[in-house]
């Protein structure tokens, strides 16, 4: 735990599944560190990252953003941070945000300490890392896209994430040397390991969620941490990389990827399960107990309600006094 008594609370993931679960550790505990995807070459993130070769920063900017909401919404950095620009000129679609860690990073030449600064601007009291130092590159194994099983290789995080052949499994390349083994950022994989409770997921399955597996050193962190381990499930399957897939499918795939990886519980929504026994099966697969509750945001479609999902991680951690 933190010096003060605080658990200390490590999410990993990317996008908006990422942002579910920092607004809801958040209510659980102030030591929240988020480990962030650093893969994303679409958008705002893409443009930056080609013309910059800084990391993406988009994901990362969502993460803070998690962090640094504050409960009345009057933030005014949290919103200028988040807020994007219109029109048609060279910065359309930008958001301020990415734009000011793209300038942190080439000011301090050091993404950990870049999102550190950023993080004290807003008034972050826990902490946002990138899973690796370096941009990376997704490559993926695709069957079906020419009508039969012949696997194909998609390049890319919005190709990956958008094929609407079936995964079969993926690769990561470091963005700036090809030929160099992508090397997980080391304040990572100590929080990782210092965690009490680690969550992975929601979030696109194989480009936000398992693709942390991927880094070696990451990887023996999330086997080898004492922290207990949770896995929260997406509400609906992702058009493109997990279409028609069941919750026990995801499970399966996680199996697959990491077969070593033991975990203590596995949050799913109930009206997201249309076969619970199955996912009690699959979740004893890899050590761990199904927990099914109402996590669904009813105003939002495909959103987890914070406060629900964080009541569920705090009974699937067994934490107590939050």
């Amino acid at each position: 735990m933190s010096e003060d008594g605080s658990i200390r609370a490590v999410a990993l993931g990317g996008g908006h599944g990422l942002h579910a679960t920092l607004c809801a550790l958040r209510g659980l505990t102030p030591d929240v560190t988020a480990v962030v995807t650093v893969a994303d070459d679409g958008g705002s993130s893409g443009r930056l990252r080609r013309e910059l070769g800084v990391l993406p920063p988009g994901d990362l900017r969502q993460a803070i953003s998690a962090l640094a909401t504050a409960e009345d919404g009057d933030a005014l950095w949290a919103r200028v941070f988040q807020r994007r620009f219109g029109g048609s000129g060279a910065l359309a679609g930008h958001a301020v945000g990415n734009l000011l860690l793209a300038g942190l990073f080439e000011e301090v030449r050091d993404p950990v300490r870049a999102l550190d600064e950023a993080c004290a601007l807003l008034g972050v009291t826990g902490r946002v890392l990138p899973m690796s130092v370096d941009p990376l590159d997704i490559e993926a194994e695709v069957s079906g896209l020419n009508g039969d099983d012949e696997p194909s290789t998609i390049r890319g995080q919005v190709a990956v994430a958008s094929t609407p052949g079936r995964v079969r499994r993926i690769r990561l390349h470091n963005a700036r040397d090809r030929d160099s083994l992508p090397q997980a950022c080391a304040a990572a994989v100590a929080a990782v390991r210092e965690a009490d409770v680690v969550v992975l997921g929601p979030g696109s399955w194989f480009t936000s969620v398992l693709v942390h597996l991927l880094l070696p050193d990451l990887r023996e962190a999330l086997v080898t941490t004492a922290a207990r381990k949770v896995v929260v499930l997406n509400l609906v399957p992702q058009p493109g990389e997990t279409a028609g897939y069941s919750p026990e499918r995801h499970i399966d795939v996680l199996r697959a990827q990491a077969p070593e990886l033991r975990v203590d519980a596995v949050i799913a929504d109930r009206g997201s399960v249309p076969t619970p026994a199955r996912l009690y099966r699959a979740a004893t697969e890899i050590g761990a107990r199904a927990v099914l509750a109402d996590v669904a945001d009813a105003s939002v479609s495909g959103r987890h309600a914070p406060d629900a999902l964080a009541a569920s991680v705090r009974e699937a951690a067994g934490i107590r006094g939050a």
